[in-house]
């Protein structure tokens, strides 16, 4: 299935970024929730008490839903950039998981 999202920097230097345990080739230094929802991912995270599946939403910091866990330390994947490296991988662990 196509993604319903469009890359905006095509011809970018592409890295390798483990997201949810599979590798993605992301446009290096692209917003992080802009290239994950380009790559097709929209299940950033889970809410811990419901387990409802959350995405970018205001993709400026103010509401939290693209919360993800950048080695270990949980940011809005809005507010980073994408750099070779780091394991991401969607918070809330034991929380119900859906796949790429």
């Amino acid at each position: 299935m196509k993604p319903a999202f469009l890359e905006l920097t095509q011809g970018a230097r592409r890295v390798p970024v483990r997201f949810a345990g599979e590798t993605l080739m992301l446009p290096e230094g692209a917003n992080l929730a802009a290239a994950l929802l380009a790559a097709g991912v929209t299940v950033f995270r889970h809410t811990p008490v419901s387990g409802a599946p959350r995405g970018p939403f205001c993709m400026m910091g103010a509401c939290f839903d693209c919360l993800v866990e950048v080695d270990g330390s949980v940011r809005q994947a809005c507010m980073i950039e994408v750099a070779e490296g780091p394991e991401i991988a969607r918070p809330h662990v034991g929380e119900p998981d859906e796949t790429l």
